[in-house]
């Protein structure tokens, strides 16, 4: 099971504001690795899925208006499109109606499903206001490397599987090395799902962030 959240933010909260830092691998998580392009979902400590994705073409950073991808400890903080067709486009976080198959030419709006991720540290604390998402793109040819403008992009069959495995409060650790080797699941396990963590209130929701 997870370990308490509040150990976490705990330890987040009494290392130094500007250079916090959360020293801690719990045994359920997601891990996203920069360098290798891909996601790992753990549970118990066993490796239970892998899928590539794509984080930003700027590099990594939680500067403000730099596009860029935080690092460190986030959790799940919104869920959206818990019933949208895959494919579906979202503006400003509201299926529009409109459905994209995927490399639909000219085309690169936020589908399918958005996780919406919240920084637990001080080199992460602006990712939910920069509405930092782990959410489904058209453009999945370009998934594998790194393509974004911020978020982590994931191919559309890729997102609704991981959407479904995290409840909100779930931990992302995003990383700028390679993945870690972990042990793998047996194969009789049945489908993961990382268990539920309480979470602290959203502050006000940004009302025109777009993802990316």
């Amino acid at each position: 099971m997870f370990r308490p959240l509040l150990l976490l933010l705990g330890l987040a909260i009494l290392l130094p504001a500007a250079h916090a830092a959360v020293v801690i691998n719990p045994p359920d998580r997601v891990i996203i690795s920069v360098r290798d392009q891909k996601l790992i979902l753990i549970e118990n400590g066993a490796k239970v899925a892998t899928y590539p994705v794509s984080t930003s073409k700027y590099g990594m950073g939680d500067f403000s208006g730099r596009m860029t991808t935080p690092l460190g400890y986030l959790q799940v903080a919104k869920k959206i499109g818990d019933h949208a067709p895959v494919g579906a486009v979202f503006h400003n976080r509201r299926f529009t109606g409109e459905i994209l198959q995927p490399n639909s030419p000219g085309r690169d709006p936020v589908i399918t499903r958005i996780i919406w991720l919240r920084g637990l540290e001080a080199q992460n604390a602006h990712a939910f206001s920069r509405c930092i998402y782990i959410h489904g793109t058209p453009e999945e040819r370009f998934i594998g490397q790194p393509a974004s403008y911020g978020c982590i992009r994931m191919k559309s069959t890729d997102i609704t599987a991981l959407y479904n495995q995290l409840p909100l409060g779930a931990l992302v650790q995003i990383v700028p090395d390679r993945l870690p080797t972990v042990r793998k699941e047996p194969r009789d396990v049945a489908s993961p799902t990382i268990p539920a963590r309480r979470i602290a209130p959203s502050p006000v929701e940004p009302g025109s962030g777009r993802g990316a």
